[in-house]
C-alpha cells in the first residue's frame, strides 16, 4: 500500500486523527482513546496488517508526552508512525498495546520507567533499568537528581 493509500485508510479509521508529513513515514497524531482499537484494526485488516511493532519509545514536549509508535507490515512492506498526546504532565497515563503486540511489553516497561507514563492494563508494569526504590524518572526534562547532580 502506497502512502497516500495508507493515508486515507487510517483517516477512515480515526477520522480526528492529525496527518503530519515526514520525509520517512506516514505519521499521525491519534486522541489517546482510540488508539488501542486502532492498533487492533492495523494489527487484524488484511490490507493492513501491520504485524510488527518495532518500535514505541516516549518524548518529552514540556507541555505534555508523546508516546511514539512505530509500526511495520511484513507481509506488505509498508510503515508508519502513531503518536499519541497525554492531556498533560500529571497521572499520564496510557492504554497499552502490548496485548496486540508482544514486544510492545518491554518498550511500555521502558517509557514507563524512564519518563514516567503509565499503561494501562500492562500486564507487569514496573521498572525495568531502574532500582524499584528510585526516585522520579530521569528521561523528563524537568528531572533533579541531587545526589549524581544530574539536572535537565
Amino acid at each position: 500500500m502506497d502512502n497516500a493509500t495508507l493515508k486515507e485508510r487510517i483517516l477512515e479509521l480515526v477520522p480526528n486523527a492529525e496527518y503530519q508529513e515526514n520525509k520517512q513515514f506516514p505519521t499521525f497524531i491519534i486522541p489517546p482513546d482510540k488508539m488501542h482499537d486502532l492498533a487492533l484494526k492495523l494489527k487484524q485488516e488484511a490490507d493492513l496488517a501491520f504485524d510488527f511493532l518495532f518500535c514505541l519509545t516516549a518524548v518529552d514536549r514540556i507541555e505534555f508526552f508523546e508516546v511514539v509508535y512505530h509500526l511495520e507490515s511484513t507481509q506488505l512492506k509498508h510503515q508508519l508512525e502513531l503518536k499519541v498526546r497525554t492531556a498533560n504532565r500529571e497521572n499520564v497515563a496510557v492504554d497499552t498495546v502490548c496485548d496486540v503486540w508482544r514486544t510492545a511489553e518491554f518498550h511500555e516497561r521502558e517509557a514507563y520507567d524512564l519518563m514516567g507514563i503509565t499503561f494501562n492494563n500492562h500486564p507487569d508494569l514496573r521498572r525495568i533499568f531502574l532500582d524499584e526504590n528510585w526516585k522520579g524518572h530521569p528521561l523528563r526534562k524537568d528531572y533533579v537528581d541531587e545526589v549524581n547532580i544530574i539536572e535537565r
